[in-house]
């Protein structure tokens, strides 16, 4: 079975409030993590019928700060399906309500995976790309995931070899004492 990307997007907007904010005046980062979090589980439930849960979340960049007053809108959409997970693309974009000017705030990708009752993985719909950025938006999400693959088997202690890596630390504001 296949579904229409269109079909499970979603778009939510919140007030930025001061209790939503840190000492400076701006919106805390976890406050807005938490929003794309739930938006990411109310489009990969959507998208498979089923309750999600996260399983990780590639890319967090906090792009432009965020003010108390202006208005928060968050799009969620899937990008790429597997069997049991989904990764689920989110937006997030701030509005002077005054001014009118946007903020792109932060993109991140968060990979959902599909649960039934007892809590087991089960499959989920593939989604039909239509558009030529749903094709991009897919391929990429092949790339992220074979990325993480190289990075993780790359660095475990039975692959990690220290002599690879020691010349490049000399540049970083670190010191080694072996």
């Amino acid at each position: 079975m296949f579904k229409q990307i269109k079909d499970s997007q979603i778009t939510i907007s919140q007030l930025m409030l001061p209790s939503h904010s840190n000492f400076s005046g701006k919106i805390h980062g976890g406050f807005i993590l938490n929003l794309m979090d739930q938006i990411a589980f109310a489009c990969a439930s959507k998208h498979s019928g089923h309750y999600c849960v996260t399983a990780s979340v590639n890319k967090v960049d906090f792009l432009n700060p965020i003010d108390v007053g202006e208005l928060v809108t968050l799009k969620a959409s899937i990008n790429y399906t597997g069997r049991t997970s989904m990764v689920v693309g989110v937006r997030v974009e701030s509005e002077n309500i005054q001014t009118g000017k946007v903020k792109h705030c932060n993109s991140s990708y968060f990979t959902m995976v599909a649960k039934d009752e007892d809590g087991n993985n089960v499959p989920v719909p593939g989604i039909i790309l239509n558009t030529e950025q749903s094709v991009r938006r897919f391929a990429r999400s092949i790339t992220r995931q074979e990325q993480a693959k190289n990075r993780n088997s790359k660095f475990k202690p039975s692959e990690f070899k220290i002599e690879e890596h020691l010349e490049a630390l000399n540049e970083h504001n670190v010191k080694i004492e072996l």
